[in-house]
């Protein structure tokens, strides 16, 4: 470096002032873990983020492992420190030693630069803390729910943000630190789906808080290609890679649905042609048309609670979802608006869930007396010859451990073979959180899966429909019509069969033969679901 007299001194000062991406450049050097002390040479995208630091107060970052963000941000918070009076500056980690790794290389910058251009003294220096003689200071703490209360703070850096413990707690203290204008900056590789870390960094991209979201995959370091990406990753998992180095939110968890398949999900969303209702919940893409079948699966809720009643419309004749209502409502005002849009979609074959809530929206749609209400069989057990006048069915579906898991399954096959297009982002921003926990797939803490719950039985619904039609033309209808009951009896012209019902009187010959083929589809559509109930 070249010997400057005290006019040069001064002009170098001020550039390194006003420009850290100068300072950076020609005076910082930094630890190198195999070529020992070198000089700080910044990189395109690095020197992006450091303009992104001073031009936004907020900052949050998704980033690769490895292509020197930590050391950015240490070099930043020397630059600030050194040429800006009573900054205070807190760096949180994730635990102790990391803290006080990142107090090491700030000391490592500033013992490598030229003591004329240090312009502050020193006064204090453990391995936590750095106090200047100007009221500037930078310190690093290890994480806990009240790590950096009471302290007005410059800046803030929190690094590796998705992997500390209880994040969203740290964050509502912390806060109000930075809220007489302070700056911050997050940091993390993913950590799957949710999170305090997720959500500020997903709102970032889409536009919804005040921070400037920042992508960083691997593929910005200048000096990595393919062969280094293949070479790196050989022995790693997809998990670990997405986590490590391709900023996949999704992939890093522990989704119900392959990353791949929620990707597709989010390809296909469109904004609706119509939200409508009390609460404009109710988003519309197609309007019925008169030549299709439709059905609608409803999940319900108790309608001032954290959960939501949802219900989706599919077009069963083109595999898609043309509505879809997600939205804080009583049970039986609930059962008012599916009997209302039950009859706009041609009378759609309705098969809400029947748990507890649900009750009250069956009955209510009894009462409308709507005419294609799901059932299933109970399995009925008689004393001698004894057979009870009450209807023996069961409107609704019923979600216990044993249909859950299979109606999940259903739901990642039909997605996965892109059997049902659905456009809802409503419904992809849950996907992403319905991840496992244990042996057993739902929300994330925090998040809902209503209408996850609600698509699922579509699947189920629409897959068995089109088990049992894709050999015969028109079948579709006499399987909907097999599982919709429009009555409280089911079609039989046998006097001798065990549903027990009475011959419809029809004395057309013609039209008794064709009722008789529909019956025999139907009983045999009934009966293949059965076992569902029965086991």
């Amino acid at each position: 470096m070249a010997k400057y007299n005290k006019s040069n001194q001064i002009t170098e000062i001020v550039k390194c002032g006003k420009n850290p991406v100068y300072f950076f450049n020609n005076y910082l050097k930094i630890q190198h873990p195999v070529k020992g002390l070198i000089n700080f040479a910044t990189y395109p995208f690095q020197d992006d983020c450091v303009r992104d630091f001073i031009d936004h107060r907020f900052n949050i970052i998704l980033k690769s492992r490895q292509i020197g963000m930590s050391t950015l941000s240490a070099a930043y918070a020397v630059w600030l420190a050194l040429f800006q009076k009573d900054k205070n500056i807190l760096i949180i980690a994730t635990k102790m030693s990391v803290a006080q790794q990142f107090i090491t290389k700030v000391k490592v910058m500033i013992r490598s630069l030229p003591p004329w251009l240090v312009l502050p003294q020193i006064v204090t220096n453990n391995k936590q803390l750095l106090e200047f003689s100007h009221g500037s200071s930078i310190k690093a703490i290890s994480t806990s729910d009240d790590a950096g209360r009471g302290e007005a703070l410059s800046l803030l850096i929190i690094d590796e943000a998705a992997f500390v413990r209880n994040f969203d707690t740290l964050w509502t203290g912390l806060y109000p630190t930075i809220s007489t204008g302070g700056r911050v900056i997050i940091l993390s590789t993913p950590n799957g789906v949710g999170g305090q870390y997720y959500k500020l960094y997903t709102d970032a991209e889409a536009g919804l808080n005040e921070f400037n979201g920042i992508r960083l995959p691997w593929t910005v370091h200048p000096e990595r290609d393919d062969d280094w990406f293949a070479k790196t990753t050989g022995n790693m998992s997809d998990r670990q890679i997405a986590q490590e180095f391709l900023c996949d939110f999704a992939s890093s968890g522990e989704t119900l649905l392959a990353s791949k398949d929620i990707e597709w999900v989010r390809t296909m969303i469109k904004p609706p042609t119509e939200r409508t209702g009390f609460d404009r919940n109710i988003w519309i893409w197609k309007y019925p048309l008169s030549e299709h079948s439709y059905f609608i699966t409803a999940d319900i809720s108790r309608g001032d609670s954290k959960d939501y009643s949802t219900f989706h419309i599919i077009d069963i004749d083109e595999g898609e979802c043309v509505a879809e209502y997600k939205g804080k409502i009583p049970p039986d005002r609930f059962g008012d608006l599916l009997n209302e849009y039950g009859l706009k979609y041609n009378k759609a074959l309705l098969c809400p869930e029947n748990n507890s809530f649900g009750f009250a929206t069956i009955v209510k749609l009894k009462e409308h007396k709507y005419p294609n209400l799901y059932h299933k069989r109970r399995k009925a057990v008689y004393i001698g010859d004894y057979v009870p006048e009450t209807d023996t069915d069961l409107a609704g579906f019923t979600t216990s451990g044993k249909t859950r898991t299979l109606i999940l399954s259903k739901l990642e096959e039909v997605l996965r073979n892109k059997e049902i297009k659905v456009y809802s982002t409503r419904f992809y921003e849950e996907l992403k959180t319905f991840t496992w926990k244990g042996s057993k797939a739902q929300a994330m803490k925090g998040y809902n899966d209503d209408l996850v719950i609600s698509f699922a039985i579509a699947a189920w619904l629409f897959d068995a429909s089109a088990v049992h039609s894709k050999n015969t033309k028109g079948l579709n209808n006499a399987m909907l019509a097999a599982m919709g009951k429009s009555s409280t009896q089911y079609i039989s012209l046998d006097p001798s069969s065990p549903r027990g019902q009475k011959v419809p009187d029809n004395k057309d010959e013609a039209k008794l033969a064709e009722n008789r083929n529909i019956t025999k589809r139907q009983n045999a559509a009934l009966d293949s679901l059965d076992w569902l109930y029965d086991k």
